[in-house]
């Protein structure tokens, strides 16, 4: 069963909480407003229906509270603003109408808590709650203390927790403390210190706190999710008797959180076609701009006899084809259905592997937590054995888990968890994976470099010397966070725990949608430092460690390297060498390149190159750009089969990233498209598709897009047609 929450919140909204204090742009009101909005707007996005909120106004010009009666006295400028109840995005909206400062000071905030805790007995009777009286106030009000002792009783009696948190209030711990405050505050202070004090279930703190902590996520409290109830075998129980079978239950220990998703609505530009409803009260909703779209899918085929070339076709009609090659293979959903991989729900240990041969990255997905079925003493009994036999020898066991019939099998490995370590005694399992899930890779040794010879080299240019490695080595202890940290009491401790990191996608993504919730006009609010601060190495330790950083840069030879000039229209900037000597002169270059010296076959990269690095027009880039093509087009021409396709596509290449750094990508997409067609037609000397498929297509030597160039008129979508 959901827990349910009653929650009263005493805003004051007397005629002072109008004016700014200690130096803030912004009132004391709209000050407090901030931590009342952030609560509010976390219990509409939660949208249950068993978390109600109240709201009571303090210091209000009018009464209306039903305490206000002729035998009671002291509750006047004391309203109810919203009854005990869900709270909606209307209802959110209503509310932030009738926050306003009032003109008026006189109301009793103790009295105001007892309008609260009546509208909670009210509503929660003798039932199951969790009760709650939030009190925002200066404290700038008179308050009678005669029977703030009554109160708390009463408080006590009905287990409300009341929590008060003042504007500018002393908050020791904290390390607060307001200077050139009024006699009267200090003594309401005390007043509702006190009252806090004698409640069973209290807090008193200051707003200043409470808005800093606005800023901390809050984590969502998951309910374990059971996703496995069954048997744990070890052999066969049916064929077997001595085969090992043990009740378990499994669970997530880690799973991926996920931002919040949205969804697409249509902005309405007049009165709207449909009228929303509110789903509470039943009727409609004002204001309301947005209206939710529903989509329709149509599947269409090529047919010349139909009107504009085009046949609809019903869903029914369509069959599942996979790709083989360049060719399709359609299946029927009866012959679908035999494709699928007939699995039956299953829980069995196939093996066992020492510790000491399993590789951690072979790990790939979210970690499960198994456990005994609850209340099985024989079940508990032989997952303990189990769990212990592991422990002592060093080993894990492998299983093949089906978690219902007809889902994918999965190979888990099972590591042990005695209780002598933690206060569970369980198995975490790990997804390994499957012969085509790893990535096998060849790299070349770090330590050594292999000539063609055959022979080893230990000293080489590309090999860290002593020096470097004792560099690298005295930077890495001085970059060393395992300790950084400090605990409560100021003692070394881890710096980055994994309780303190937030996903700052997650996070930043929840705070903007209450902020545009509660703030529809205002501008989102920039990241909080909390969420990025350990995305950079700390300052402290930066400047500790500058030494060893100095003297990493010295042994590695660390250079700045120019940064890469973007091409202009019309000529590439050239990079001045650090030497400052004259590259081409070193080089003997005899042969100056004008746009009426002709590209050679045989040296095409270089020379088209050095065409565009000297080229002063339009005219010559368009020159250089039609030789290149000329050429791609006759060695795709005059090639054996395949034999010239990747000289033909490295030159395709080399002419694609020039003109995108010189801004000319009208040029290529141009030659592109009248490319294609020659190939796809047997323009060029014959049947040339395999050129087009597999090295234009399959080398993305498409179409340049928007995204590779600004001034290309390509988007991604007529790329991809």
């Amino acid at each position: 069963m959901a827990d349910k929450e009653a929650t009263v919140y005493v805003i004051d909204l007397g005629e002072s909480m109008a004016d700014c204090h200690n130096g803030r742009d912004e009132s004391d009101l709209d000050f407090g407003m901030r931590y009342i909005w952030d609560k509010i707007s976390t219990t509409v996005a939660a949208s249950r229906k068993t978390w109600n909120v109240g709201v009571v106004g303090l210091n209000t010009d009018e009464t209306d509270n039903n305490e206000n009666r002729e035998e009671y006295q002291g509750y006047e400028n004391i309203s109810v603003l919203q009854e005990l109840g869900p709270m909606t995005m209307t209802s959110l909206r209503a509310l932030k109408s009738r926050i306003e400062p009032s003109s008026t000071s006189s109301a009793d905030a103790i009295s105001a808590i007892v309008v609260a805790l009546r509208m909670i007995q009210v509503f929660t009777k003798k039932l199951k709650y969790k009760r709650k009286v939030i009190l925002v106030t200066n404290g700038e009000s008179p308050i009678d203390d005669d029977q703030s002792e009554e109160v708390a009783n009463m408080l006590n009696d009905v287990g409300i927790e009341l929590v008060v948190i003042g504007v500018d209030f002393d908050d020791a711990e904290y390390g607060f403390k307001e200077e050139d405050k009024s006699r009267h505050k200090e003594e309401n202070e005390k007043i509702l210190k006190t009252l806090v004090d004698h409640c069973e279930n209290g807090v008193f703190g200051t707003m200043a706190q409470a808005v800093e902590e606005l800023a901390i996520p809050r984590i969502k409290p998951v309910r374990p999710f059971k996703a496995y109830d069954g048997p744990l075998t070890l052999g066969d129980p049916q064929k077997y008797p001595s085969a090992l079978s043990i009740h378990v239950e499994r669970y997530f220990k880690t799973k991926r959180a996920t931002p919040p998703s949205a969804s697409n609505v249509a902005i309405t530009n007049g009165p709207p076609q449909t009228q929303v409803w509110d789903e509470d009260s039943g009727v409609p909703m004002s204001g309301v701009e947005f209206q939710s779209v529903k989509q329709l899918r149509t599947y269409r085929v090529d047919d010349a006899k139909a009107a504009g070339g085009k046949k609809d076709v019903d869903r029914e009609d369509l069959a599942k084809a996979y790709q083989y090659g360049r060719t399709v293979v359609p299946f029927s959903e009866s012959e679908e259905n035999m494709t699928k991989y007939e699995t039956t729900k299953s829980f069995t240990i196939i093996g066992f592997v020492p510790m000491s041969s399993y590789e951690p990255f072979l790990n790939m997905g979210e970690t499960g937590l198994i456990v005994a079925q609850k209340l099985n003493e024989e079940a508990e009994l032989g997952l303990s054995a189990l769990i212990h036999a592991l422990h002592e020898l060093e080993s894990y066991a492998v299983a093949r888990y089906v978690n219902k019939d007809n889902s994918q099998p999965q190979i888990l490995l099972l590591k042990p968890n005695p209780a002598i370590e933690d206060d569970i005694e369980c198995l975490y399992d790990v997804p390994l994976p499957f012969a085509e899930d790893v990535r096998s890779y060849q790299f070349p040794p770090l330590d050594k470099v292999l000539t063609i010879t055959g022979n080893v080299l230990t000293e080489h240019r590309l090999l860290p010397n002593n020096d470097l490695q004792q560099a690298m080595s005295d930077y890495v202890d001085a970059m060393d966070l395992t300790e950084f940290g400090q605990d409560e009491d100021g003692n070394p401790a881890e710096y980055a725990p994994i309780d303190d990191l937030y996903n700052p996608v997650i996070h930043h993504m929840n705070q903007a949608i209450r902020n545009r919730a509660v703030n529809p006009d205002a501008p989102l609010p920039p990241v909080a430092d909390i969420l990025t601060r350990f995305t950079h190495p700390p300052e402290p330790l930066l400047a500790k460690a500058k030494s060893e950083i100095d003297g990493l840069i010295e042994a590695a030879e660390v250079k700045k390297v120019p940064p890469k000039v973007q091409g202009k229209r019309g000529r590439k900037d050239t990079v001045k060498p650090l030497s400052g000597l004259d590259i081409d002169a070193l080089l003997g270059e005899t042969r100056p390149r004008t746009k009426k010296t002709p590209i050679s076959t045989e040296n095409a990269i270089p020379e088209f190159k050095q065409i565009l690095e000297t080229a002063e027009d339009d005219e010559t880039i368009e020159t250089a750009a039609k030789q290149m093509g000329d050429i791609i087009r006759k060695l795709i021409s005059d090639s054996f089969a395949d034999v010239l396709y990747p000289r033909a596509a490295e030159n395709l290449r080399v002419m694609r990233e020039e003109l995108i750094s010189m801004e000319v990508p009208t040029l290529y997409n141009k030659y592109i498209t009248g490319l294609k067609e020659s190939l796809l037609s047997g323009e060029l000397n014959g049947d040339r598709r395999e050129m087009w498929f597999r090295w234009v297509v399959g080398g993305r030597l498409g179409l340049i897009t928007q995204d590779e160039s600004e001034v290309s008129e390509v988007n991604e979508e007529e790329a991809k047609a």
